[in-house]
């Protein structure tokens, strides 16, 4: 008898133990300073929803709306050519299709029925291209201000606490992605005392990564960050090819591959793709550059200057013309060939190709 009322009395002091550890845990996170403290409708709130919202951009050459991503995988032509988009990473198939030529009306034609995202990560059937534009015609235009912040982004996992007064249930939550973050800061509501669990990180759009140790540091740091990039929301799909392109990065590549050919020459809107058929051209790291061909050769000079979007090549060889101007690189792309695409005014065209890598 003695051993059953001992056992009785160790679960009664387990359970007060217990039940007091989660009051003060609870109690301790009542008092939490308002100022650590998400609210809802409050502008820390609004900033975190709009950096983990939806970025609809990445994918304009599809669907020319930046409220919106057409959820992968889908199957498209593109100027006739059938493709299957299974990644973002294949984006880069179409835009490589549209830049072949000048002379030709780009056209993607989807396959539906396809499924939409949203900026709050709903999901929407299409069932037409004319479904598909009346929704495109609800976003924003190009290069008008948006709601989503795309300059910093949060860099998971982390996780938030949340306890609410009315059931008194405290509970916490890990996020691992946008859609995860931006759920939960949704269905905060006025019986919630919810707090982010610090330190996080984010990450800039210099790929900076920052500690963030409070609410109120993570305000300044949005608030700051949120206009210091291009969120690119335009529909000009390659105007932006030579991010990460650097003279540096440009020069390595003429001068170390032999034998560079030109398969694109246009200037003053006539295609002139076969003048120089045949004809091998050399760069050298003294700034000089010599065409071959039919036993015939011709010097010239080149040079470059600037960063990224806004680098120019300037060449000159006296006796080959269409190859003469201020050129500005468009793209360095090293898949397969290595092509190295300038332009003026995206009208003249030059471009170099090669199968060294």
């Amino acid at each position: 008898m003695k051993t059953i009322i001992k056992t009785h009395l160790i679960v009664l002091l387990s359970s007060i133990l217990l039940l007091t550890s989660c009051r003060s845990e609870e109690t301790e996170f009542i008092d939490t300073a308002p100022e650590d403290v998400v609210q809802i409708n409050s502008d820390i709130a609004s900033l975190i929803q709009r950096t983990a919202a939806n970025d609809g951009s990445n994918d304009n050459i599809l669907d020319f709306a930046n409220c919106f991503n057409i959820k992968l995988p889908i199957a498209i032509t593109a100027n006739s050519v059938s493709l299957n988009i299974n990644s973002s990473n294949d984006y880069y198939l179409v835009e490589s299709i549209f830049d072949d030529n000048f002379d030709d009306t780009d056209a993607v034609d989807i396959m539906f029925p396809i499924t939409i995202v949203n900026s709050d990560f709903s999901e929407v059937t299409i069932n037409s291209m004319s479904e598909l534009t009346a929704q495109a015609s609800i976003c924003n235009g190009e290069n008008i201000s948006d709601n989503d912040i795309e300059c910093i982004d949060f860099v998971y996992p982390f996780s938030a606490s949340k306890f609410n007064i009315n059931n008194e249930l405290l509970s916490s939550e890990t996020f691992t992605n946008d859609n995860d973050l931006f759920s939960f800061i949704e269905g905060i509501t006025s019986t919630d005392i919810t707090s982010i669990n610090f330190p996080i990180s984010v990450l800039t759009s210099n790929d900076e990564s920052l500690q963030i140790n409070s609410l109120t540091e993570l305000k300044v740091t949005i608030e700051n960050q949120q206009n210091t990039c291009d969120e690119d929301d335009d529909f000009d799909y390659d105007d932006d090819d030579c991010n990460d392109c650097t003279t540096e990065l440009l020069a390595s590549f003429l001068t170390d591959c032999p034998n560079w050919y030109i398969d694109k020459t246009r200037q003053d809107n006539f295609n002139y793709d076969d003048i120089y058929d045949g004809y091998n051209f050399n760069f050298s790291t003294d700034g000089t550059v010599t065409a071959f061909w039919s036993s015939t050769s011709a010097t010239g000079t080149w040079s470059t200057t600037g960063t990224a979007n806004d680098i120019l090549v300037i060449i000159n060889i006296p006796a080959l013309s269409y190859c003469n101007n201020i050129w500005s690189l468009q793209e360095i792309n090293n898949n397969d060939i290595t092509k190295i695409d300038l332009r003026v005014d995206n009208e003249d065209r030059l471009r170099y190709r090669n199968t060294c890598n």
